[in-house]
């Protein structure tokens, strides 16, 4: 398995992420060029100006025209915790081959978190606030000496002729591993916006991001058009469209005005918005965390 100590310092087709993890863009097809010359079959390389190659890449993201990017492919080399590998391989769309435990010795690195959070209170799959220095460092021992007794398991295991496929059944999510990924530009684009997410996981945040890097420099305005219409774009229901028709519609206010004006609070105590909001919940068939989320949106 290769380790970061096998990638030299010097190819910048790597980037190193989270403890001992990396991310390499070895391979790509394509560019701007290409989707533009997609989107117009008839015309060649060159027989638009860049200001309107711009325009229409703009426009295709902008309206879901999505087959053009789908011409375009890249092609990454990962070191990643299989658990974030598992969130990886989720993405269907890509072409995958893993580093396998049943034919080959698994490593002994595992990744530890810098930092370890509490679980979130309001999201099953989120978390909310830091454990103390102390907490943390404790935490990080147990996982240390957890991660080299199951090894040291598996390592008995494998000197004792088990079948490697049944030995690394001891071994937790937290190993090592290693793949090649390969994908289309329009899929690659689809994962990086569920991945890059502030509510995905940090980790995978992390890899997503680092791939992202890696891609930009090399489509680069089929990323600004990404960026522009999907990634930080807003997306609102039909009900929160209703509700957004009705705020900005006569009132180009901040959420208080708009709910003491239009609900006749006496106040902004914290009942009175309670109980503001509940009403508006009511009005636009909205559920108190949907509420919560659409308010989000416009920070």
């Amino acid at each position: 398995m290769t380790t970061l100590k096998d990638i030299s310092v010097t190819d910048t087709r790597y980037v190193k992420v989270l403890d001992k993890g990396f991310v390499g863009l070895i391979d790509h097809m394509g560019s701007d060029d290409a989707v533009v010359q997609a989107a117009r079959v008839s015309y060649g390389t060159g027989t638009k100006k860049v200001r309107e190659d711009r325009g229409l890449i703009r426009y295709l993201m902008r309206h879901e025209h999505t087959t053009p990017f789908e011409m375009c492919e890249v092609k990454f080399h990962i070191r990643l915790p299989i658990f974030v590998m598992r969130q990886l391989i989720r993405h269907r769309t890509a072409s995958v081959n893993e580093y396998s435990g049943r034919y080959s010795v698994m490593t002994d690195e595992f990744y530890v978190p810098k930092t370890i959070e509490l679980q979130s209170t309001t999201n099953k799959q989120g978390r909310e606030g830091l454990y103390s220095k102390a907490e943390t460092s404790g935490f990080q021992d147990m996982m240390n000496d957890m991660h080299t007794k199951a090894y040291e398991t598996y390592e008995q295991f494998i000197e004792e002729d088990m079948a490697r496929e049944t030995a690394r059944a001891i071994l937790p999510v937290s190993n090592y591993t290693e793949t090649y990924w390969k994908c289309n530009l329009k899929n690659f684009l689809h994962m990086a916006w569920l991945r890059m997410d502030s509510h995905a996981q940090w980790e995978i945040r992390m890899f997503a991001d680092a791939m992202y890097g890696l891609v930009e420099p090399l489509f680069p305005a089929v990323c600004e058009a990404f960026e522009d219409y999907k990634l930080n774009a807003v997306r609102l229901s039909s009900m929160e469209v209703k509700l957004t028709k009705v705020i900005f519609g006569d009132y180009m206010e901040n959420w208080d005005d708009y709910i003491t004006d239009w609900y006749e609070m006496p106040d902004m105590s914290p009942e009175s918005v309670e109980k503001a909001e509940k009403r508006i919940c009511k009005d636009f068939g909205l559920s108190k965390r949907e509420l919560e989320e659409f308010k989000k949106k416009w920070e």
